[in-house]
């Protein structure tokens, strides 16, 4: 979480128990106050006045953020992509509505936390449809025991949901299955450990042709390096060399000394070459 300046209020970073302890220490808005805030914010365009409506609600965002705490995610994270749901809210609540903004802005901060969970809980998207992410924030509540569904289970679920009892086992199977590393180490596998899939594609780097290819192309790009060279003056290639391929790296200011001119100097005529050798390798 970042420092927020909120109506003279300096939020802390960093430490979560400081972060919960100040927004509970924010006064909560009576109807009137809460009324009259939003309408200059509204009318006005008052940030200070939106300001006052977030931090007031801040508290609410905390709520409702320790609710998903299950998912693995760091707390903090959800609590500032709730922040940004509350700040939605703010933004497009009216008093019309005829309901308090904490009634409202409960769904914006779940809406953002939810897609926060879809983005970073799986390397690979969990859910995409909308069947989909409403079974993967319910089912795990729907689940009255541990281990897998059976057949009576999955019609309730899929009956209480509105989804299919397909989508429901498609769902039940992603959420059980875990990440696995594309090329973890390969040293004689144990019981319990599985072989990556990279360990079943063939090693291709001593294949005759994939050797020949490598080498084809180190000396296809080496010589077009010395024809872009070569096409460059005395003194801009021998910067180039000096600063570029020798074994140690000569600096802007003993070139300087060497040609008698300013190491801003050098510097131009450096880029000016290296400009050159783009232009010529593309």
């Amino acid at each position: 979480m970042t420092n927020a300046l909120i109506s003279g209020l300096v939020l802390p970073s960093g430490n979560l128990e400081a972060y919960q302890n100040a927004v509970n220490s924010i006064p909560l808005l009576t109807a009137e106050e809460e009324s009259e805030l939003a309408e200059r914010y509204r009318e006005q365009n008052e940030l200070d006045a939106a300001w006052r409506l977030v931090a007031a609600h801040l508290r609410f965002v905390v709520r409702i953020a320790k609710d998903y705490s299950g998912y693995g995610l760091p707390q903090e994270d959800l609590i500032q992509e709730g922040n940004i749901g509350l700040m939605k809210a703010v933004k497009r609540f009216d008093t019309r509505f005829g309901v308090r903004l904490v009634s409202f802005a409960v769904h914006w901060i779940r809406a953002e936390i939810h897609e926060f969970i879809l983005r970073n809980w799986r390397i690979v998207k969990v859910a995409t449809t909308k069947a989909q992410r409403k079974l993967f924030f319910n089912l795990r509540r729907a689940k009255r025991r541990l281990g897998w569904l059976n057949r009576e289970e999955i019609g309730e679920i899929a009956g209480d949901l509105g989804v299919k009892e397909t989508t429901v086992v498609d769902m039940e199977q992603r959420l059980s299955a875990l990440d696995a590393s594309f090329d973890g180490a390969l040293d004689e596998p144990g019981e319990d450990e599985r072989i990556p899939p990279a360990g079943y594609l063939p090693d291709m780097r001593f294949d005759p042709a994939t050797v020949t290819e490598a080498s084809d192309w180190a000396e296809k790009s080496r010589k077009q390096v010395h024809r872009a060279l070569d096409m460059l003056d005395e003194r801009s290639r021998d910067i180039i060399e000096k600063r570029w391929f020798g074994e140690t790296k000569a600096t802007l200011q003993d070139l300087a000394r060497q040609y008698g001119v300013s190491a801003e100097r050098i510097r131009q005529l450096e880029n000016n070459a290296l400009a050159k050798l783009r232009a010529s390798l593309a």
